[in-house]
């Protein structure tokens, strides 16, 4: 039985795939296989199958704060939020939610039930389990501040994992130093707030975005962690680097921290290259080491 024949017993499969089409960036190689796994039981022989037959894999979501390289990647990437996007809300306001879910879909759902927590998430187009593994945050709030535990596959059993455990800090979390590690899902705890003031908080924030942040064109966010001692975006200005393009990638104009595939130009290694020349500067001139927020894969 071949390997395609394998797959489709659990999964929708797509063969040499190009990544350009399942990131936010719209960059990206081929990749041999692309999956969609049917259900929870389908994604773990998805990968007991891959894991058999050393077939190297990525889970994703909804492809933001990725940097996908041009070249081939000779393995598997399992897309989650077809299938792993179910949630339920407990009636003491704890929100279960599976990873592929997306963090505006719940917040908005959470909104509808009076329920406080998730509104500085209600811009951010990624999934539940990016937000965990980044921490993702906005206005001084993240993921750490509602996360009870996490629902993980590692070293081939399913557990739930403390909140104490998962080493939170700014865009960081325990998955970033055990990528073998697989997130399913999440216990949220949040709290009845007031509709009203819940409504217009996210819809301000929403506002807010929309304002100062080039939503209109291909990008993964904000490119760089700010460092202690000043804003990301201040220092690229600084440095001169507002509205600075190699090839197809350049500097937005309106938020100089986020980086965008102009006119559907660029290449990830034009994305790269410009992130490469902006860390090296603000290194020489400024000793800061510029970290990045989006994860780079294939490279």
């Amino acid at each position: 039985m071949s390997m395609i024949e394998r797959l489709e017993t659990y999964a929708n499969i797509k063969t040499n795939e190009p990544m350009s089409k399942h990131t936010t960036y719209h960059v990206g190689g081929n990749v041999d296989y692309y999956i969609y796994p049917d259900n929870f039981l389908s994604l773990m022989r998805v990968i007991n199958i891959l894991e058999e037959a050393n077939i190297p894999f990525y889970t994703i979501g909804r492809g933001s704060n990725i940097l996908f390289s041009d070249k081939p990647f000779h393995g598997a990437i399992i897309n989650l939020d077809r299938s792993l996007n179910d949630f339920y809300f407990e009636p003491d306001g704890t929100l279960v939610c599976q990873a592929g879910c997306s963090i505006i879909n719940i917040s908005v759902e959470a909104m509808k039930k009076n329920l406080t927590g998730l509104e500085w998430s209600s811009g951010i187009p990624g999934s539940v389990g990016g937000a965990l593994y980044m921490n993702a945050g906005a206005y001084r709030s993240d993921m750490s501040h509602v996360v009870q535990d996490v629902l993980t596959l590692r070293d081939g059993r399913i557990e739930w994992i403390d909140q104490d455990e998962l080493d939170f800090g700014y865009r960081h979390s325990v998955f970033q130093k055990h990528k073998d590690w697989v997130i399913l899902g999440a216990r949220l705890q949040l709290h009845t707030g007031d509709p009203e003031e819940i409504r217009d908080l996210m819809n301000s924030r929403r506002q807010r975005r929309m304002n100062t942040q080039p939503l209109d064109k291909p990008c993964a966010g904000s490119v760089f962690r700010n460092p202690e001692s000043i804003p990301a975006w201040k220092l690229i200005d600084q440095m001169g680097y507002r509205g600075y393009q190699i090839g197809g990638a350049r500097v937005s104009d309106k938020h100089s921290n986020f980086i965008v595939n102009e006119n559907n130009t660029a290449t990830a290694s034009d994305i790269r290259d410009l992130i490469q020349m902006i860390r090296q500067e603000a290194k020489e001139k400024y000793d800061i080491s510029l970290i990045t927020e989006v994860e780079q894969l294939n490279w």
